[in-house]
């Protein structure tokens, strides 16, 4: 589970291969772009390469070693085409404010992050693992399928928490990532976070040019900036009652100013509960930012040669985060709009639109209809009509515009003056965002009615974008200076103070999430169990046999079967069997390879543990769990 230093050597080289087959591609695309804006987009290039070549070669290989050799080949190959064929400019970095103030929004929100998945991934303390509030419950499932991925080598991989050949609806790429770094040598914890680097890179980055680029200035593109991903609405209200109401905000289990259901404040930090815990929007949110910022050029600057490389960057964003492809689908469908309505219909104008839209069909349709398109239509629960998102959700409910300004708060309220206020294609851009915000209120994509939240908050960037030049431009009239700085530090308290006690919040959580039997027993399965092997595991949405070592268990956490739409009830119920009133007949019916039993097999199932030790070798045993092989 250790990385050594040679592995880590050798998976940083193959990472520098994809970042440069990247930083070249997004040189070739904007050869005349600084540093601030070539970095950011050779990073999301890269990441797109890396969750999109190893995983061709895995079509035909497996997700297997030589998979991932070839993966790196064909980075390598790529990068040497775009560095020496003809055409390419020589750019020396050059420092100006733009570069500045990009770099002081940038890094300050990257260091806290990354500092943010130190603590909360896979973090050893005193021979345990341990974990913040932001995710404690997500990870073991993203941790499931990173090993099981790299473990099974099946490719497309098939569903680690429930028994059987079940294809693995959920975007599966953003995991892939990190797998092929299993298949190099490294550990666990240094396979997450290592793609996640560039990716926060490319997220900050083009989140910040996008801006940039929609405002024509730096100053207000760092308002937007901190807007977006420091901003909050009004929940902090709920806390200032009293000093023991504050200060549950840092004491208590999802009591935030951003995240407090029990009076309805559902919008999130980010940061804290989105990029940290959620490896789908982190990674789609890399390929989307720079994706927006080339659409604004091709469409809105009229750069048609952009369709290109846009729909290269784009290739693999379904099976990234479907949510992400969407959304880009939508805000291009207005900008196509504006297109026609704007601009002479000649060959040069709609045949890169024609080419963008013929590349991406052909490529996304297939990746899609038999994984996240099929388990959409086919899943229980899933694609539905919905009003209202989350408000009516658990039997609270807000009047419709109060539950969105308390939640949003200073942005929401400033949506429509700075729509008026915004120039013609800024309003035209945003009006891509507000189509995504129409279908996330009324169409719910997953079982769970929150995740479409992944959609809103595309459409919150770009109202953030807006509220900022609207802000800007009008604190800019008010004399003396003073007074202008007194009045934008007011406004960005009352947009930013939640989101900045909860990142207090998250910073000082702590939890363990694997005691050290846990890992103790996870390394033992890594070593000595088969590839393929099934356990009778309870079903926690901790399981370490799943999580850790990547083995298939009988029936996972209904938390995860449940929102991925799955139907798990016979497993769920041959799993409460085998405890309670084992057979051998079913056990070879599901092709139980090995029983684990722990407190929660004993206690919360009856667990008849003399049953199985009377029949079966006892494989592995510690303090707190004994496994026993079935065959």
């Amino acid at each position: 589970m250790h990385t050594t230093a040679a592995s880590a050597a050798g998976c940083l080289l193959y990472l520098a291969v994809f970042l440069a087959a990247g930083w070249l591609a997004a040189r070739r695309a904007l050869p005349r772009a600084p540093a601030a804006v070539a970095v950011p987009l050779g990073c999301a290039f890269g990441v797109s390469f890396l969750a999109a070549l190893p995983a061709l070669a895995a079509l035909a290989l497996g997700f297997t070693p030589g998979a991932a050799l070839a993966g790196g080949a064909a980075a390598l190959a790529l990068a040497l085409v775009l560095r020496f064929a003809p055409g390419f400019v020589r750019m020396r970095p050059r420092f100006d404010r733009d570069t500045a103030a990009a770099a002081a929004c940038v890094l300050p929100v990257l260091a806290l992050t990354l500092w943010l998945l130190h603590t909360h991934i896979l973090h050893e303390v005193n021979g345990t693992y341990h974990t913040g509030q932001s995710c404690y419950g997500d990870l073991g499932l993203h941790l499931a399928y990173i090993k099981s991925i790299a473990v099974r080598g099946l490719f497309p991989p098939v569903e680690p928490m429930l028994a059987g050949d079940v294809a693995m609806g959920y975007p599966f790429l953003c995991e892939t990532v990190s797998s092929v770094f299993l298949l190099l040598g490294a550990g666990l914890r240094f396979a997450y976070l290592l793609p996640l680097v560039p990716a926060l890179v490319a997220v900050f980055g083009m989140a910040w040019q996008l801006a940039r680029a929609m405002l024509g200035c730096a100053a207000r593109a760092c308002l937007a900036f901190w807007l977006f991903f420091m901003g909050s609405g009004f929940g902090f209200f709920y806390f200032l009652g009293s000093a023991e109401d504050f200060a549950s905000i840092f004491t208590g289990y999802y009591t935030t100013p951003t995240n407090y259901t029990e009076k309805n404040i559902l919008w999130v930090n980010p940061i804290v509960d989105l990029l940290a815990p959620q490896r789908a929007t982190l990674l789609g949110w890399c390929v989307l930012f720079a994706a927006l910022y080339l659409l604004w050029r091709f469409a809105m600057q009229g750069e048609a040669r952009l369709w290109g490389p846009l729909a290269v960057l784009v290739l693999p964003l379904p099976l990234i985060q479907t949510h992400a492809a969407l959304a880009l689908v939508l805000c291009c469908l207005v900008c196509g709009v504006y297109t026609l309505a704007a601009r002479p219909h000649t060959r040069a104008v709609l045949l890169p639109w024609a080419g963008l839209a013929a590349l991406c069909a052909a490529v996304w349709l297939p990746e899609t209809l038999g994984t996240v398109i099929g388990h959409a239509v086919n899943g229980e629960n899933m694609l539905r009509l919905h009003f209202n998102w989350v408000n009516n959700d658990g039997g609270f409910k807000d009047n419709y515009f109060w539950f969105y300004i308390k939640n949003i708060g200073v942005v929401y309220l400033l949506l429509v003056p700075a729509f008026i206020h915004a120039k013609p294609k800024q309003r035209w851009f945003y009006g891509g965002g507000a189509l995504v915000w129409a279908v996330a209120e009324c169409v719910v994509f997953q079982t769970n009615l929150y995740d479409n939240n992944k959609l809103l908050y595309i459409w919150h960037f770009l109202g953030c974008v807006l509220a900022a030049g609207l802000l800007w431009d009008a604190f800019a009239a008010l004399r003396p200076a003073a007074v202008r700085a007194a009045g934008l530090a007011g406004v960005c308290f009352l947009g930013m103070f939640g989101s900045v006690l909860t990142v207090g919040r998250e910073l000082v959580s702590d939890y363990v999430q694997w005691s050290a039997a846990d890992i103790a027993l996870a390394e033992y399965v890594d070593e000595h169990a088969e590839a393929d092997a099934l356990f009778l595991a309870p079903d926690s949405h901790l399981a370490p046999v799943c999580s850790l070592a990547g083995r298939q268990i009988l029936c996972g956490a209904a938390t995860f079967l449940y929102y991925h739409g799955l139907d798990y009830s016979d497993e769920y119920s041959a799993m409460v069997s085998l405890y309670a009133q084992p057979d051998a007949r079913t056990l070879a019916a599901w092709g139980v390879d090995y029983a684990v039993f722990d407190t929660t097999a004993l206690t919360q199932y009856g667990g008849d543990e003399g049953w199985y030790a009377q029949r079966y070798e006892l494989w592995y045993e510690n303090e707190a769990v004994r496994v026993y092989k079935i065959t």
